[in-house]
């Protein structure tokens, strides 16, 4: 059955490919080479080919494709360390604007997940979709407490969907691996787990609810991010229900001016943000492209970002924080030696990596873009050139830091947006050097001792028997040691003296074979033997 599937879903994937000419991808290859003519043959091929570039093709196939592949193409416009600029930046362009299935069968979905009327749940459900998106959507619904909510429910079969798209696209990524040699520096498995991966992750909607619980309770009564609230007594697996928020979306500028935002203060307050969940709580909202960030209106001098979406979060450990804060700062002085001895020091780069040959990799990348006013850099930019840089050096790079990466890449270009004369350096520097001033020094060492000192205190009781224990194991320890010294000692002696009666043996014998014919060496031979039987007795008796 599962062949069945496969060989039409290839049929179906072949004819969209055809449709917007991505056949050029197959037919460049060298395996195919000698066939590329027949792209003439293809009918699409000069409707398409002077109007649409190949990113946008490539788009266009993916919407066809279905909302399993459009999924796949934003986790793959993630990865712009891979992938070439043009179609990295049409992927990002895929949006959520999904058909979106019958409010019927949402609502039957909802009560089969829940076991429960909707009429027990809810005064009102909209059966029309407020939003659609590729894995699930979303319906507005009040509760019996007169409390407004939205309603995410998975669609119907999404899961048999993926798990045979991601089926297929591992064959078609080990079939590249094996056939195609430029493939492989595109890592085609490595990215099919990653999207397989991400899906798998989106699919449980109690995991987002569980992410959007942390996210909420790091950001409590902060003026700067609020959480909607997530309803565990109506939530499962495959539906989630959550607090209803009021805004403004983020991209909606215009709309952000005529109420009177601060615009400056908002851009400042979205990069506080990122910065605040990768270096205070170690972790961030992955996915707050322009579709997922609303700003209330409440406070129009002091604004208020407002998130929603928790499928994708990242997060680092402390030696992630630690090096990445570490970079930046170097990154911002200038002091490339510093950032290349920081990437092999930190594991992203083998520790056989040539400095002096990195350090040129990075300043070739940097300094034309320092070049430019503070106002005009990009550092999201700046760390993907340095990730394209670093891919012959063989870098390992983490899938956390990519998500951080595509995070501040979103964060700053929305920034930009609402106020271009951003500066992130001047509101992320400080930031930095605050945190990192927090990690050394006295004040560190002591809020570390009085994070740990719960721990101590308990294991207290345990010292003594601990240090016993040590003690006594050393001691015996040291006894085997000395045993096994004296036993060595032995055995040489037991060696020289086997070797001594041996040797005399061997004398007094030759002196009695070569005395019959050479009787002058008898005295001799007879001497040297006595001389060595009396070293090993006298060796036998000290033992």
């Amino acid at each position: 059955m599962k062949s069945i599937y496969r060989f039409f879903r290839l049929m179906r994937i072949n004819f969209v490919l055809m449709r917007y000419n991505l056949d050029e991808f197959i037919l460049t290859t060298p395996w195919f080479y000698p066939l590329r003519f027949l792209g003439y043959l293809n009918p699409w091929h000069w409707a398409l080919k002077n109007k649409l570039t190949r990113g946008e093709r490539l788009r266009r196939a993916l919407e066809d494709l279905g909302p399993i592949f459009i999924k796949a193409g934003q986790v793959l416009s993630t990865r712009r360390d891979l992938l070439p600029d043009d179609i990295a930046i049409e992927l990002a362009k895929l949006q959520d604007r999904v058909p979106p299935f019958s409010g019927q069968v949402a609502k039957k979905m909802v009560e089969n997940s829940l076991k429960l009327p909707l009429a027990d749940i809810f005064q009102e459900f909209d059966l029309n979709a407020l939003a659609s998106a590729s894995i699930a959507q979303v319906h507005a619904a009040i509760l019996l407490n007169g409390q407004s909510v939205v309603v995410k429910v998975l669609r119907p079969n999404i899961k048999k969907m993926i798990e045979r798209d991601i089926d297929l696209l591992e064959t078609l990524a080990n079939l590249a691996e094996r056939y195609w040699v430029e493939a492989r520096r595109f890592k085609p498995n490595e990215m099919v787990a990653e999207i397989s991966h991400t899906l798998h992750d989106e699919l449980d909607l109690q995991r987002e609810g569980a992410n959007a619980s942390q996210l909420r309770r790091n950001f409590q009564n902060s003026p700067l991010l609020y959480i909607p609230e997530i309803h565990w007594n109506y939530s499962s697996n495959d539906v989630l229900v959550m607090e209803r928020i009021e805004g403004i979306p983020i991209h909606h500028i215009r709309a952000l001016k005529e109420v009177g935002m601060n615009m400056k203060k908002l851009a400042e307050r979205g990069i506080e943000i990122f910065f605040t969940q990768v270096f205070r709580d170690s972790f961030f909202h992955a996915d707050m492209h322009p579709g997922n960030i609303f700003v209330s209106t409440h406070n129009l001098e002091d604004p208020q970002y407002i998130a929603v979406d928790f499928g994708i979060v990242g997060s680092l450990n402390t030696k992630d924080q630690r090096y990445l804060a570490e970079n930046m700062l170097a990154f911002f002085k200038r002091d490339y030696q510093r950032v290349a001895e920081l990437h092999v020091a930190s594991g992203w780069l083998p520790p056989d990596t040539r400095i002096d040959q990195f350090e040129g990799a990075i300043r070739a990348v940097c300094e034309p873009i320092f070049e430019r006013p503070l106002k005009d850099i990009s550092f999201g930019q700046l760390l993907l050139r340095l990730f394209q840089a670093a891919r012959r050096f063989n870098i390992n790079i983490q899938p956390q830091l990519i998500l951080l990466q595509k995070t501040l890449l979103n964060i700053e270009g929305v920034g930009r947006q609402i106020y271009p004369e951003l500066d992130l350096w001047t509101t992320a520097a400080p930031f930095l050097e605050r945190w990192l001033k927090k990690q050394v020094g006295p004040r560190a060492f002591l809020h570390r001792v009085r994070e740990n000192m719960p721990y101590w205190s308990e294991k207290l009781p345990e010292i003594p028997g601990l240090i016993y224990d040590v003690l006594n194991q050393t001691r015996e320890q040291n006894e085997f040691q000395r045993f096994n010294q004296r036993m060595i000692i032995l055995s040489k002696k037991r060696y020289l003296r086997y070797f001594m009666l041996g040797l005399g043996s061997a004398f007094l014998i030759s002196s009695l074979v070569l005395g019959l014919k050479i009787q002058s060496t008898v005295p001799l031979l007879v001497g040297v033997g006595l001389i060595a039987l009396l070293m090993g007795i006298i060796s036998c008796k000290k033992s």
